[in-house]
């Protein structure tokens, strides 16, 4: 139904994918080489990190389609975890930007790093009570 809804081609979608997800890879890989710049390091790795996630979320895009992702995304069993995600996306930037806290960029981009695992293991069946039953058995 999706490759008959888009004028992209199944081998197109997969490059925009490769290249979309290898871009969020590398940012956030240079953004962890900045972290250690004095100064301004850390919004830098915010940025770069944030940026990073943003481009990896995106090439879903590619696969799935825009609407089919963003329905998946807001369904009942991920809506905490996207709302989670995108709010820490958004503070992070705005830390870095406009408030110009680097502890608080760093807080929000440790937060942004479970959100996002959270929202991602939301697409492996179970994945989410095997972790919840890990963490309790640890604890």
């Amino acid at each position: 139904q999706v490759i008959d809804s888009t004028s992209l081609g199944w081998g197109t979608r997969v490059k925009g994918f490769v290249a979309c997800f290898a871009i969020g890879c590398l940012c956030s890989v240079l953004g962890s080489c900045l972290l250690w710049i004095p100064k301004k390091g850390l919004i830098l790795f915010a940025v770069f990190y944030t940026l990073g996630n943003i481009a990896s979320i995106g090439s879903t895009l590619f696969l799935m389609g825009p609407v089919k992702q963003l329905k998946r995304m807001f369904e009942p069993t991920r809506l905490i975890a996207t709302i989670v995600m995108l709010l820490c996306l958004v503070l992070t930037l705005c830390s870095a930007f406009w408030w110009r806290k680097a502890g608080l960029a760093l807080l929000f981009c440790i937060l942004q790093f479970f959100a996002m695992a959270w929202y991602s293991i939301s697409f492996i069946p179970y994945a989410r009570d095997a972790v919840k039953k890990c963490v309790s058995v640890c604890l």
